[in-house]
Order: structure tokens, then C-alpha cells, then sequence
């Protein structure tokens, strides 16, 4: 079977039943190579003409796209079905879903650059807001104006301004191939979600490089949501440990959460309580008590020989990350951004109680950290862009600034690929008090650039 290729998507459509045997009549790696030769920016099975499929019948799409996003790095997976195949995907795939999903085809095409019409509305509620954010990060890279729904309620009660959004966004899925250990922010807090059991190839899983750049950037809480773990050996064991070792080092805190200790050999809890390793029995007991979290997500002022100076490669890239920074401003809050000052130094800071910030580490062939710091009045305005109305919701509005850093960063990561230089970022931190982000970068000198935005005071600070 050959692909039809239109607007960057290749789309295969087989009809029927699909089950362990008939999968492979209907595509091959062969199809696959034809399609990529297409120059196709996404790859996908259309289940619209599908009439029953099982676990078997998808197994061969799912080995075939873990082919193709080894090789070329497009977005890969399935589009064209209802709720109750959705739910089948998602309940055969719940801890290694990583391929994407797209309620239709119109939708995956948001997705693309080749999309050529008009910039889209588009209200996203996904009930993950990692995923709500990727898919905001990606809308607005794609030139489009995503606004996310802040609960169920919002989204089925938005959704029926039929004259506001040209497309709802639910039932879909941006995938992640190869990174099984999935990450999440919540309440400052670096979330890991493990299932199975864990051996030596939780090494090869976890990704160690993300991990450590987040230590950078200031957080110092990572829990481990663990309630689907069976077990785990001594080489995972020994992982976890060297991990706590390394966040003891920056004072953070390494939990895990809804582990089952009488499946663990009688020795193992001591040890990793012994390496700082702290347990709770659900993840609510964490993030619901805020005693706890403000304990374990303060910011501790790292010991300074830990800090590193910025370097000519990072300063080299200046130009990219400001220009990342000043378009999403710009375009988030509809004024033309003046640059008023440039400086190498320690960051400063008029230490003002309208100001909140956020910081975002950056990795790969380039490395480092970028700090914004707002005005209240500018992530109000942005608040207001994405969710479609005013707040004075202090917590909404630091999420709020928490997604637009991410969009800077999925756009500076945008401009240095087309310069080809290849970073991954993290997901943010935010800081609703200003002491506590000194705190954090006391000892850290960067590039300081103090900018304007209709006479608002915005500082963009670059350091590793």
C-alpha cells in the first residue's frame, strides 16, 4: 500500500480488520522509504475505514514507526479515529505510548509547515498539561493561536463558542519515541512516572542529560510516581542511589511515590534511605501538602563550585535566544519590545513585589540556562491570551508564564536548528518571589539584557 502524500502528511488508510495477520498486507518498511522520499513531515495510519483492530494489528505500525524515527526524525503515528478507538490505543499502549495521535487529519496538518492557511484558533484540553503545553509550544511555533482550557469544564463550555475556535483539540496525543521515563512539572516539581520492572536499563531510559540541566536551572524536588512499578534489582537500585548522591550535591531531593516496599528485598528501602532517598505512599501525599512542597522546592543557593562561567559558544548564540524571547513577547502581548541595556555581570535585579520569573535550561551542542523576568501586568496579559479571559489567579498565572517560557523555548530551539545547531530543553521553573531566584543564581554570572514593553520593565538574563 502507498501513502497519499498532501500537505506534508503521508497517510496510509488500510480498510477491514486489522490483526496480527493481516497488518503486514497492508504495509511494508518499502511503503515506509517511498513515503520518506516524499519529504513528508509526519507519517500516519488513517483508522477511518477500519472496522475492529487489536493489539497485534497495531504492533507492526508501532515497530515500523520506531524505524522510521530512528532514521529521520518525523512525527509518526495514527489519525481518523473516534473516542472509543482512541481509548483502545491509549489503554493497549498506557506505558509506552510513543507515537502521536490526531483525532483527524486537519488536525495533524496544524501540526505540519506546510500548512499554507490562515493562522487557526485552537483550543486544546487534553487532560495532561505537559501535553497541553507541547501542543501550545508547537501551535504557536506553526504560527497558529492555541488557548488552553484550564479543566474539563472549561474546555466543554469554550468549546461551544463555535465563532472563537476553528478547532478543539481532546482526544490527541503529541508522542515522545524512545523516552519511555515521561516527565511532567507540577507545583515546581519534576515528575518521573516508572512502570514495570527495573533493571540496568533504566540507565538507557531515564534521560540523565535532561535531568541534570533541571538540577541546573533550579529545581530541587524530583519525584518518582512509581505505583506501577512490580519491582526493581540491584542495578536500578544502584542507579537511583548515584542519583540521589549527584541531587544531594545542589541540596535537591529525590522521592518516590506509590512504590510498593513489600515487593522490595528487605535491604533495599534501607539503602536508598540511606543515599537521601524519601518515600511517601501517593503522590498526593506530596503535592497536596503544601508544608512539604515548600520545603522541598525551596531554593537552596547551590555551593558556588558547582557554577559555571558562560562561555564564547553560548554568548555566540546570544543573538537567537533574544530573538526568541522578544517575538513570542511581542506577539503575546502586542507591543514592540525596546532594548535599553546589555551587560556581563551577576544578575540584578530591583527586587519589586510586581515581579515573578522563570528559567529554562538548555542542552546539547550548546548548553545553559535562560531566566526571564516579568512584570505581573505582562503575564496577566499572556494569561489572558491563552485562557481567553482575565485572572488574578496568582498560581494560573505563574503556570501561565511557565507555558509561554516554554513556547520561547521551542522557538530558540526552532532558530538554532535552522542555523544547525542542535539543543533539547526542559520544562520550566517559576519563582513567585524574586529572593528565591538571587538566591539561586547568586554566584552566576551571564548576559543581562534589560528590556521594555510599552514602558514595562522585562529582563532576559543568559548563564550556564
Amino acid at each position: 500500500m502507498r501513502a497519499v502524500v498532501k500537505n506534508g502528511i503521508g497517510i496510509f488508510s488500510p480498510q477491514g480488520f486489522l490483526d496480527g495477520n493481516s497488518s503486514t498486507v497492508f504495509i511494508s518498511f518499502e511503503d515506509i522509504e517511498a513515503t520518506k522520499k516524499a519529504n513528508a513531515d509526519m507519517i500516519l495510519v488513517s483508522l477511518k475505514k477500519v472496522i475492529f483492530f487489536n493489539r497485534n494489528g497495531l504492533d507492526m505500525f508501532i515497530k515500523l514507526f520506531a524505524k522510521v524515527r530512528k532514521e529521520k526524525h518525523i512525527v509518526v503515528g495514527f489519525c481518523d479515529y473516534d473516542d472509543k478507538k482512541f481509548n483502545a490505543i491509549v489503554n493497549f499502549y498506557a506505558n509506552e505510548l510513543n507515537f502521536s495521535l490526531f483525532q483527524t487529519r486537519e488536525i495533524a496538518e496544524l501540526f505540519t509547515h506546510k500548512y499554507t492557511e490562515d493562522k487557526q484558533t485552537v483550543l486544546i484540553f487534553t487532560g495532561d498539561k505537559s501535553q497541553d503545553s507541547a501542543m501550545a509550544i508547537e501551535l504557536h511555533d506553526h504560527g497558529h493561536n492555541p488557548i488552553i482550557a484550564q479543566s474539563k469544564k472549561d474546555f466543554d463550555t469554550k468549546s461551544t463558542q463555535s465563532d472563537t475556535f476553528n478547532y478543539l483539540i481532546s482526544n490527541s496525543v503529541l508522542g515522545n519515541m524512545g523516552n519511555s521515563v515521561t516527565t511532567r512539572v507540577t507545583a515546581n516539581s519534576i515528575i518521573y512516572t516508572l512502570h514495570g520492572f527495573l533493571d540496568a536499563e533504566i540507565g538507557n531510559k531515564f534521560n540523565i542529560a535532561y535531568h541534570n540541566n533541571s538540577l541546573n536551572i533550579g529545581f530541587r524536588l524530583f519525584i518518582f510516581d512509581s505505583y506501577k512499578v512490580v519491582n526493581l534489582n540491584i542495578h536500578a537500585l544502584n542507579f537511583f542511589s548515584r542519583l540521589a548522591s549527584a541531587a544531594a550535591e545542589y541540596d535537591a531531593s529525590i522521592c518516590f511515590a506509590g512504590l510498593s516496599i513489600e515487593k522490595l528485598p528487605n535491604t533495599f528501602k534501607e539503602n536508598m534511605e540511606d543515599a537521601g532517598i524519601l518515600f511517601f505512599e501517593q503522590l498526593d501525599d506530596i503535592l497536596h501538602d503544601k508544608k512539604i512542597l515548600e520545603e522541598l522546592t525551596g531554593s537552596t543557593a547551590v555551593n558556588i563550585k558547582l557554577k559555571r562561567k558562560i562561555n564564547k559558544t553560548t554568548v555566540a548564540e546570544l543573538p537567537s535566544f533574544i530573538d526568541a524571547t522578544v517575538a513570542i513577547i511581542e506577539m503575546m502581548t502586542n507591543a514592540k519590545a525596546l532594548k535599553e541595556a546589555v551587560n556581563i555581570q551577576e544578575i540584578i535585579i530591583e527586587e519589586k513585589s510586581d515581579l515573578i520569573a522563570s528559567s529554562i535550561g538548555f542542552y546539547g551542542e550548546v548548553d545553559g540556562m535562560l531566566i526571564l523576568v516579568f512584570p505581573k501586568e505582562i503575564a496577566k496579559i499572556t494569561c489572558e491570551l491563552l485562557i481567553g479571559e482575565k485572572t488574578d489567579d496568582e498560581e494560573l498565572i505563574l503556570d501561565t508564564l511557565s507555558e509561554l517560557v516554554n513556547i520561547v523555548g521551542g522557538k530558540m530551539k526552532t532558530l538554532l536548528a535552522d542555523e544547525g545547531v542542535s539543543i533539547n530543553i526542559t520544562l520550566p521553573r517559576t519563582y513567585k518571589r524574586i529572593s528565591n531566584l538571587l538566591e539561586n543564581t547568586k554566584g552566576r554570572k551571564g548576559v543581562q539584557v534589560d528590556l521594555a514593553f510599552n514602558d514595562k520593565k522585562f529582563l532576559f538574563f543568559l548563564t550556564r
